[in-house]
């Protein structure tokens, strides 16, 4: 995977983290420099910590399912992707934005991070499945992404509301698919790229 691969992959994954920062954004009547920071660290520096995680693990076994790691790392990306799809279209509110809730304590901002960023574990397997990519600058890509859209969703949820929440969690999902897909077509000689 090339840099821009690395580059929509974070996109994608941030999404998630972008969503909620957006319910986080729904509880503040002004989204200060802090609240906006507080957001970006743990949401970035947790998505940027799993995908390593995952990575190692999947390292660890690549070598024992080297035959159909383009399945799994499609069928991981897709699983994901598709969960963000449904998660987008369905009529359940995220928690945080029913709840009106605006605490930033360490407690609700690490239970969050680590929800938010599971997928990201997930997908650090995925990169060990796929072969020849630099973990490096995945986390550091998916860590920084993360961070940067997170605050600007406590920012957008202050001043526009939801509407961008659902559209996020689409554009995410699809980026995920797609990805997917992308690593089973090369991996199967049908696309070179």
């Amino acid at each position: 995977m090339g840099f821009f691969e690395l580059f929509v992959l974070a996109v994608g994954l941030s999404m998630d983290a972008f969503a909620v920062s957006i319910c986080k954004g729904l509880t503040l009547k002004r989204a200060d420099v802090k609240s906006m920071a507080k957001c970006g660290l743990w949401f970035g520096g947790f998505q940027a910590i799993m995908p390593l995680i995952g990575f190692l693990l999947g390292s660890l076994f690549a070598s024992a399912i080297e035959s159909v790691d383009h399945w799994v790392a499609f069928a991981l990306l897709a699983f994901i992707g598709a969960n963000m799809l449904k998660d987008a279209f369905s009529k359940e509110e995220c928690e945080c934005c029913s709840e009106k809730n605006a605490d930033f304590s360490v407690k609700t901002m690490f239970t969050m991070a680590v929800a938010t960023s599971i997928d990201a574990m997930a997908i650090g397997i995925s990169l060990a499945m796929a072969g020849g990519v630099n973990i490096w600058l995945a986390i550091l890509l998916i860590g920084v992404v993360t961070c940067l859209f997170s605050s600007g969703g406590v920012k957008i949820g202050s001043v526009f509301g939801a509407r961008f929440e659902k559209k996020a969690q689409v554009a995410g999902g699809v980026i995920l698919v797609l990805l997917g897909v992308k690593i089973l077509l090369e991996h199967l000689g049908i696309l070179s790229i």
